[in-house]
């Protein structure tokens, strides 16, 4: 949409951008199309990661924070939203590079001649994800809104934003073709790919899960640790200076939507188990009956027939809360 109705005319219609932003914005209108896809790909990745949490990554319609007030606390979900978003921004960037969508960039230029691996020498070919053209546009566009105010959450930030990024480069892989007698390898050509973004998530959750609460440095300008015991943060680890909310009952001023509702496991002593989800406060059962396919059968050729079988499950979902103890919360 943005050719048609003119960069700057969207650019300076989509809220919260900083004036950075809305120039590279201006400039770059193919790629804010390719920021904005991939803003679809690292949310349903978030969603996808936090599905069996109380929390669970879900999104307000109109309103441009995307998640709410749940990004004012510097908890360690503000620090996954931070980094995954920035990994999904060199995602699309990178790929949308390589399949030719952008006038900016293109495939690696710096890709070209001989190299080698642990199997013996190869030739660069084909297309290699330019990995290092999307960090560098994220890091311009994403981390321009933290270096306009020089504050504790900024550096917070900008230190997720970076990881993020990281995660991405950590995944590149090694794709090569084959030439030769047979396919007998004497020859190869080769070329960086980008894997599957469900591993950056997968990296990330896990950072998630081990991320370090720290405090701001006297001089302002890095971290130590908040508690002595844990080790110092490296550049890969996620940084938090508050703790969560437990996302239990509906916290309007902390962003918590609550569980109430929220389907669960009876049979799981996980986060997803209702004991957990719903927070000691029981579940309802309701009994669903599902229709679903069933002994499909292979014709030849070339068409697959099911039939349709019904079955009854019990859905389980937490119970609200009890209204007086809501009410204090809201």
């Amino acid at each position: 949409y943005i050719g048609a109705l003119g960069a700057r005319v969207i650019c300076d219609n989509i809220p919260g951008l900083v004036n950075k932003q809305r120039q590279l914005c201006q400039r770059y209108p193919d790629i804010m199309q390719s920021v904005g896809e991939g803003a679809k790909e690292w949310i349903r990745e978030c969603q996808h990661q936090f599905r069996h949490h109380r929390w669970n990554c879900s999104t307000l319609d109109r309103d441009h924070t995307v998640f709410g007030r749940v990004m004012l606390r510097s908890s360690r979900e503000a620090a996954f939203v931070y980094a995954i978003s920035s990994a999904g921004v060199v995602y699309a960037i990178t790929r949308a590079c390589s399949q030719g969508d952008l006038k900016a960039c293109s495939c690696d230029p710096l890709k070209r001649g001989r190299s080698k691996d642990e199997r013996g020498e190869f030739d660069w070919g084909g297309c290699s994800d330019n990995i290092n053209y999307g960090i560098r546009f994220a890091k311009a566009f994403v981390d321009a809104k933290e270096k306009k105010v020089k504050d504790a959450r900024a550096l917070m930030n900008l230190h997720n934003n970076r990881c993020g990024r990281m995660a991405v480069k950590r995944f590149l892989k090694l794709e090569c073709k084959c030439h030769g007698v047979s396919g007998s390898c004497t020859l190869r050509t080769c070329w960086l790919a980008m894997s599957d973004f469900r591993r950056t998530g997968d990296y990330l959750r896990k950072k998630y899960n081990g991320a370090i609460q720290v405090t701001m440095n006297q001089d302002g300008t890095g971290f130590t640790v908040a508690n002595k015991n844990f080790r110092k943060p490296t550049k890969t680890d996620l940084v938090y200076f508050e703790n969560s909310p437990d996302y239990c009952v509906m916290d309007k001023s902390a962003g918590s939507l609550g569980t109430a509702g929220r389907v669960c496991n009876k049979m799981s002593r996980g986060t997803d188990g209702c004991e957990v989800m719903c927070c000691g406060r029981g579940y309802d059962t309701t009994r669903v009956t599902r229709v679903t396919k069933c002994e499909c059968k292979f014709h030849w050729c070339c068409a697959v027939r099911c039939k349709e079988c019904e079955d009854t499950v019990d859905v389980h979902t937490c119970k609200a809360p009890k209204r007086a103890e809501w009410l204090d919360q809201t």
